[in-house]
């Protein structure tokens, strides 16, 4: 580019420059993926019994499903427990080694049961309401909903049967349990604005720093970065690259080489007003209508629509802007 067009500016776009540094934040969210768990509260020890306890006792022995798992944890255990390794005991029994670790390793078969935890759900504000009206002996799913409805519950009446079920078997309703983020939702946190976190988030999201130093030294790099985009201020580029080299982070690390290959035209980017956002958005128009169009129609009526649209966008974009009294 520089020797066909010498007098030209170079300007990385600063869409993707976020997007570049997002993707290496999850990749360094997910070799840290051992620190994700700090993100749940520290259980009370004078609370409930924990849920994986409580299954054990409530799970029907009776069911296809733990039959099965009981039939295979003894067959197991029968084998493992003489000593013979896993891979022979999953020859003999026509298993894959990593089924039979798994049920070797457990201490009995109710823990291969273990459901994962349940996603939160627009009920689980009403769950304490569900159970009181249970307990005052209202068993019918359909009179509970109409009464849900009337405090502001927006769901399925099909939702409050399937959470009632639990209470039918005699067994406590199923409250949602919270799950370690995954590594690309650690790094949505990390790269969202703090302003913008809800206070569930932010309290995940604190613990998480505290606990893992090196995404807290991720978490100030990024906030840096967005500082510079905000005010238009390349004058800590250098530092900033400097801190990535040696954050002792590969991710980072491989960043800042990247960049500092074309440090002038990152700069160009933080502090001027160009952007190719004009020419992404005309590829995600054609994308578009080529998606819509697929097999319908012909070069000249997608080349039409294609013109039409931009013709819109224009018209739009010069559109005067009210503005308020």
């Amino acid at each position: 580019m520089a020797d066909g067009a010498p007098d030209a500016v170079q300007v990385s776009d600063r869409f993707h420059l976020w997007q570049g540094l997002s993707r290496r934040v999850q990749e360094v969210a997910a070799a840290h993926r051992g620190c994700l768990p700090a993100t749940l509260p520290v259980p009370d020890p004078a609370g409930p019994e924990p849920a994986e306890a409580v299954g054990a006792d409530s799970e029907p022995v009776d069911s296809p499903a733990g039959r099965h798992a009981r039939r295979l944890f003894e067959a197991v255990h029968a084998l493992t427990d003489a000593g013979r390794p896993y891979s022979a005991a999953a020859r003999e029994l026509g298993l894959d080694r990593r089924t039979v670790r798994k049920y070797a390793r457990a201490r009995t078969w109710h823990e291969v049961m273990r459901r994962a935890p349940r996603r939160p759900s627009t009920l689980d504000p009403y769950l304490d309401y569900l159970q009181q009206r249970w307990d005052e002996g209202e068993h019918n799913a359909k009179i509970l909903h109409q009464e849900l409805l009337g405090k502001g519950y927006l769901g399925h009446y099909q939702r409050v049967k399937m959470a009632l079920a639990p209470l039918r078997r005699g067994l406590p309703l199923d409250e949602p349990r919270e799950r370690p983020p995954s590594p690309r939702e650690a790094a949505r946190w990390i790269i969202t604005a703090p302003g913008r976190h809800g206070p569930q988030t932010a309290e995940r999201l604190r613990r998480l720093l505290e606990h893992c130093p090196e995404l807290r030294r991720t978490h100030d790099l990024v906030r840096d970065f967005a500082a510079m985009l905000d005010t238009r201020d390349a004058t800590p580029l250098p530092d900033w690259l400097a801190q990535l080299a040696n954050s002792g982070l590969a991710p980072l690390a491989g960043l800042a080489t990247a960049l500092r290959e074309d440090q002038h035209a990152v700069a160009q980017g933080i502090t001027t007003l160009y952007s190719s956002g004009v020419n992404e958005g005309r590829i995600t128009d054609v994308k578009l209508q080529k998606r819509i169009m697929g097999g319908r129609a012909g070069v000249s009526l997608l080349r039409h629509r294609v013109v039409l649209i931009a013709h819109l966008r224009r018209r739009y974009a010069e559109r005067p802007t009210a503005v308020p009294g």
